[in-house]
């Protein structure tokens, strides 16, 4: 904003992770508007848009990084093109890939028809096919287009005096492609100008698989295509996409139900085969019976305990970590030879065939793996190495800053300090700063983090581009005084600042699902509860808390009690929490953050799993 007269509002949609508190402390001279519900994209923006002055208003999402110069240069180019009514930028993802909206054209019909049916993912480039996101149109000059990109969307004000504002009939989703055409059929025109580029995390707010997107996103163009199009050409759209909602919809439960359940069923039915194959070998081998429960009921309910402790060990995990699987077999035969040594006699068989059983399932389970990682399913890949390779470009004040904070949040096999400037101290430096991409290309650097107290963020753009080039690299910016790490898009990352995930837990479906949790397993220990204590601390407390949980009194996953984050959603106190206290307090806040933005049943469940021993704490 250097040199430049400029207001900022930041309106908040009653978020959960304090931020409203911290805007208010950090910066008092923002206009800051929050709100005590949800009103949705469109009624946030128009909040802030009636209150602005400037003679051009932009509107920027809040998981954007701009360079320095940014507003300077597309002023400059509205004030040189009194025709603009808008304008949008090229903006890049947090992996340094050019995002393809960042110039689209107006969804028609046929538009519609070719982006649905794949035929503009298959000839992205065609003028006729193509037309969704212009991909016939070069990225790197300046050109008239049709549709802006709500994250990054500048405006002269005299054109929303004109057009009006963003129409609060779309929650969310289509509000920016309703406004750009309003701004066209008002007589001025939108450019895409790339001569300045932003980050944007996109897909961090949220989960596009997710059949509630789908619903959500195509009933905003039928929204659109009722408001702007004739009867007729409205009718063939909203029947496109009613048919687009349900295709998608589809793929996206298929989807969902091919990366969370395929994997697990193949394994039970692949182990469910084996030990019947082996059972009747076993039986014609040895001349020995097995009675009907064994036949038709210990097997599935053994494969069921097996793929159950497979996925409690990480077995299901990407990427493959073939030593997960090997652990979760040895796991499952221990638990499998308990229950069998609490069997009544008439119902032990033999121990032999379910040492035999457990080798056979773990083969079943790396072969199903390898094969799956063999054949690209599900985007299943090996784990290289548990540790990870890092570059720090900054200079040795930051980057001995980081150093401490990367080995706290994730194991690091490999650190190296790039220069941020082409001067070179060989004693602390492994390159300078024009020789970083071929250092991490040569090095095969997993991860580069740069300095944002030592590089400008058009410098980081840039190198992130070069860099991109035939390398697979993450990348994050360590902001000045603050242990945070601005990511790229993986929740499982401690670093991570950008997590703006919905599915909090705070939503009716996950505090129904997380009070199902607590009352199945509260159930499950009763059960077992001879068997159970034996792995706990603190017996009787355990059997206490069982209790206490079971009646909702607690929950066996909660907040740490070092946790002073403000904003978070209220949960019943819990018998364990996620993350370690032994690192500093801003950490131990983040991680609950994360918890409670992308809440799931699954987190729990790998929570209590792992800090099983201190179910028994008071």
């Amino acid at each position: 904003m250097q040199g430049l007269e400029v207001e900022v509002f930041v309106v908040d949609n009653i978020s959960v992770d304090g931020s409203v508190a911290m805007v208010r402390a950090k910066f008092p001279w923002v206009n800051l508007i929050a709100n005590s519900e949800n009103v949705g994209f469109s009624k946030a923006n128009n909040q802030a848009m009636r209150e602005a002055k400037g003679e051009y208003v932009l509107l920027l999402n809040p998981d954007t990084i701009v360079e320095e110069d940014t507003f300077k240069q597309v002023i400059e180019f509205m004030d040189q093109h009194p025709d603009a009514g808008g304008l949008g930028v090229k903006m890049i993802d947090g992996k340094g890939n050019f995002l393809p909206e960042s110039k689209r054209g107006l969804p028609t019909p046929s538009v519609a028809f070719y982006k649905i049916f794949g035929l503009a993912a298959l000839f992205p480039k065609s003028k006729t096919f193509g037309r969704y996101h212009l991909g016939y149109l070069s990225k790197e000059e300046v050109h008239e287009i049709e549709i802006l990109s709500g994250a990054f969307m500048l405006m002269r004000k005299s054109t929303l005096d004109k057009v009006g504002l963003l129409d609060e009939d779309f929650f969310m989703y289509g509000e920016d492609i309703d406004l750009s055409y309003r701004i066209l059929k008002g007589g001025y025109k939108n450019y895409y100008y790339p001569h300045t580029s932003i980050i944007h995390y996109k897909g961090e707010s949220t989960k596009k698989s997710s059949v509630n997107y789908v619903f959500v996103f195509y009933n905003a163009m039928i929204i659109f295509a009722q408001k702007h199009f004739s009867s007729k050409n409205a009718q063939l759209f909203s029947m496109l996409i009613r048919l687009a909602i349900y295709l998608r919809a589809g793929m996206a439960i298929l989807n969902r139900f091919i990366k969370r359940l395929l994997f697990p069923i193949v394994d039970f039915v692949g182990v469910v085969a084996l030990l019947e194959l082996l059972s009747a070998f076993y039986q014609r081998a040895t001349e020995v019976d097995f009675v009907d429960f064994v036949t038709y009921w210990s097997i599935p309910i053994y494969a069921f305990l097996w793929v159950t402790i497979i996925y409690l060990s990480g077995g299901y995990d990407k990427p493959v970590k073939l030593v997960n699987t090997l652990k979760g077999g040895v796991i499952g035969l221990l638990l499998v030879l308990i229950i069998y040594g609490l069997l009544p006699k008439d119902f032990q068989f033999s121990r032999l065939f379910i040492f035999i059983a457990a080798l056979g399932s773990i083969v079943v389970s790396i072969v199903t793996r390898l094969l799956a990682v063999y054949f690209k399913i599900g985007g299943y890949s090996l784990a290289k190495t548990t540790r990870r390779k890092f570059v720090i470009v900054g200079d040795q004040e930051e980057s001995e800053r980081i150093k401490p904070l990367l080995y706290q949040m994730m194991k690091v096999d490999h650190f190296a300090t790039v220069s941020p400037n082409i001067k070179v101290n060989a004693d602390y430096y492994v390159a300078n700063i024009n020789q970083l991409s071929d250092y991490v290309h040569i090095n095969k650097i997993d991860e580069v983090i740069f300095c944002a107290k030592n590089l400008s963020t058009q410098q980081i753009i840039a190198l992130m581009s070069d860099i991109k080039s035939g390398n697979e690299v993450d990348f994050k910016i360590a902001q000045p005084d603050s242990l945070f790490l601005i990511g790229s898009n993986s929740i499982h990352t401690a670093g991570d600042l950008y997590i703006l995930d919905l599915n909090t837990i705070n939503t009716n479906e996950n505090k129904r699902n997380k009070r199902l949790l607590d009352v199945a397993f509260s159930v499950l220990f009763f059960i077992t509860l001879p068997l159970v204590m034996w792995f706990v601390n603190h017996k009787l407390s355990f059997i206490r808390n069982v209790f206490l949980v079971l009646v909702g009194k607690k929950s066996w996953v909660g907040y740490s009690p070092k946790v002073t984050q403000l904003g978070l959603p209220k949960i019943k106190k819990g018998v364990v929490w996620m993350g370690d206290d032994n690192v500093p307090l801003e950490i131990v806040n983040k991680q609950h953050v994360i918890y409670v933005k992308d809440y799931s049943v699954s987190h729990d469940i790998r929570i209590i799993w792992e800090k099983f021993k201190f179910l028994g704490s008071n």
